[in-house]
């Protein structure tokens, strides 16, 4: 499948709103500093692990993009409205360029590669990208089976809804504090760690697989990200649910998809060890 729409933007032709966006949310963020409590950090912090944890590691990534798992479909659909939380878009246009990634990783064609420099990996990519987000019929040429689904069609083209839904609902049960916490600080927090994803972890840690791109395997983004950090098993194992595959490589996500399945809810979880080839493990 082509990846001509992820072509290298021009690096001179900045995207405003996308820029202006940006900026505002760290604005709020730095402002949020100036507003400290516990109750508001609590918050923030829980919602990190909602919209970071369950939207993105479990949601949009393991299971919207890679299908490493089963869930019921009223799941599927929370998890996806967790996701656009992050202000990463909707689950279509992320699930896309994800799946491009993987398609063109490190060569000509990847939305986002330290060859062509960590910064534009890490955050150039968006800020000289062209606004992808709503473009929903383009992006469902590399998300077909997520735009089957009305409800992922609706989310994708008004996946702003959510997050300005909770913005509204923080400001009126804690005010200002309460808002910049958990939009603001969380949402940039959030951006910055999983960026650290696209640059990081193709640039530092380790390599127990010989893969044919740059993906490393990298603790504290690992720890910052769920497991997400454990870039270099996930490249090598692209839909294993696990990605830390040695006791040591710390995986939230992985717990609480072991718990999933203990409760009946995840089932034909696909994983991936070191020494072997992927498995399929059947939930009982």
């Amino acid at each position: 499948m082509s990846a001509d729409i992820f072509r290298k933007p021009d690096p001179q032709k900045m995207n405003w709103p996308t820029t202006v966006v940006m900026g505002l949310f760290h604005v709020g963020a730095i402002a949020a500093l100036f507003m400290f409590n516990w109750r508001a950090v609590a918050m923030a912090i829980f919602l990190y692990w909602v919209s970071t944890g369950w939207g993105i590691s479990l949601g949009y990534h393991r299971l919207h993009t890679h299908r490493s798992y089963k869930a019921p479909l009223w799941l599927e659909h929370f998890f996806a409205v967790c996701g656009t939380l992050t202000l990463e878009g909707g689950p279509i246009s992320w699930v896309a360029t994800h799946r491009v990634h993987h398609q063109k990783s490190d060569q000509p064609g990847d939305p986002h590669s330290p060859r062509d420099g960590g910064w534009w990996a890490h955050a150039g990519w968006i800020i000289f990208g062209e606004t992808k987000h709503n473009a929903t019929r383009l992006m469902s040429r590399y998300a077909p089976d997520l735009a089957k689904d009305p409800f992922y069609v609706y989310l994708n083209n008004y996946h702003w809804v959510p997050m300005v839904a909770l913005g509204l609902a923080l400001l009126a049960i804690g005010g200002l504090p309460m808002m910049l916490w958990g939009i603001c600080f969380r949402v940039v927090f959030g951006l910055h760690a999983t960026w650290l994803v696209n640059s990081a972890t193709h640039m530092w840690g380790g390599r127990r697989f010989q893969t044919r791109d740059d993906s490393r395997n990298n603790w504290w983004v690992a720890l910052i990200t769920f497991g997400e950090g454990w870039h270099n098993n996930h490249h090598a194992h692209p839909t294993s649910a696990r990605h830390g595959l040695a006791w040591y490589e710390f995986d939230p996500s992985w717990i609480t998809l072991k718990l999933l399945k203990r409760l009946g809810i995840a089932k034909s979880i696909q994983v991936a060890t070191i020494h072997s080839e992927l498995e399929r493990e059947v939930a009982a």
